[in-house]
């Protein structure tokens, strides 16, 4: 099969522990895309906290997109706008807030260039310095929260979220619900995953489902894993997924997604 579109996941796959894209994972990117490969990042990060990393791939130059906050914005980074978004209503995320109180949850929300929460934690930490993002605490979330966002996150210990997962579903049909890291729960809108988003940009391109190999390593990839021709772990996946893919590769500290181009790309 000649594949056209990659589709990687940054943290824990593309991105190794310290956040940096390993010199043989870029250079067998750029490989791929002088063939002619759509390389394209999707990812739950906000838009701001991925543009680094498609600069660092040259992603512009070979005329590619983001996907960010788990779908629910593609962006063409050529003429540096969305090309397709959707968002929560405020009153969907007051109703979050209203659920994160009655289950003993941090909850956090985004604005253009900011992360809202009226909490602070070590978790709510880890997406603050993930993102780089500037942190407004206030003092009263549904005040703060006065207009429409691409999604929320409930925050708290796995074990914990894990059994809030199935509640959240179960409450809450009309979202989109799904795991990225242990602790953090992500929250879109009814429809919008990675999946979807992905066959969206490949209608738009001219590109067939069969025709696409995308790679992650937790929850929130098992949409795009499970939808692409060809879907693949990094060895560091999330346990529970590890039998549904079609494949798995090195970890994110050890190339695997130079193992995807090198075994199922440039080899074809």
């Amino acid at each position: 099969m000649k594949y056209k579109m990659l589709v990687l996941d940054l943290d824990d796959t593309l991105l190794r522990d310290d956040y940096s894209i390993s010199k043989r994972n870029k250079e067998m990117l750029m490989k791929a895309q002088e063939q002619g490969i759509y390389v394209v990042l999707a990812s739950g990060r906000p838009t701001p906290a991925m543009l680094q990393y498609a600069e660092e791939l040259e992603l512009k130059k070979y005329g590619s997109y983001i996907i960010s906050y788990n779908g629910a914005i593609i962006t063409d980074l050529n003429k540096q706008i969305p090309i397709f978004e959707q968002s929560l209503s405020k009153e969907q995320i007051h109703g979050l807030h209203d659920f994160s109180l009655a289950n003993n949850l941090d909850i956090i929300t985004y604005t253009s260039d900011s992360i809202i929460s009226e909490t602070t934690s070590k978790y709510i930490d880890v997406e603050v310095n993930l993102t780089q993002m500037k942190f407004n605490k206030v003092d009263c979330f549904k005040t703060a929260v006065t207009e429409s966002a691409v999604k929320c996150i409930l925050l708290e210990d796995p074990e914990y979220l894990k059994k809030v997962e199935t509640k959240l579903k179960k409450e809450k049909p009309n979202k989109s619900v799904a795991i990225s890291k242990p602790f953090f729960l992500e929250v879109m809108p009814k429809g919008i995953d990675k999946a979807a988003s992905i066959a969206r940009l490949a209608d738009k391109l001219g590109i067939r489902q069969e025709e696409i190999v995308a790679v992650g390593n937790a929850g929130n990839d098992l949409t795009m894993v499970e939808y692409a021709g060809l879907g693949v772990w990094v060895d560091n996946v999330t346990p529970e997924l590890r039998d549904r893919a079609d494949a798995i590769v090195a970890s994110n500290n050890d190339h695997g997604v130079a193992e995807v181009v090198e075994k199922y790309i440039l080899a074809n």
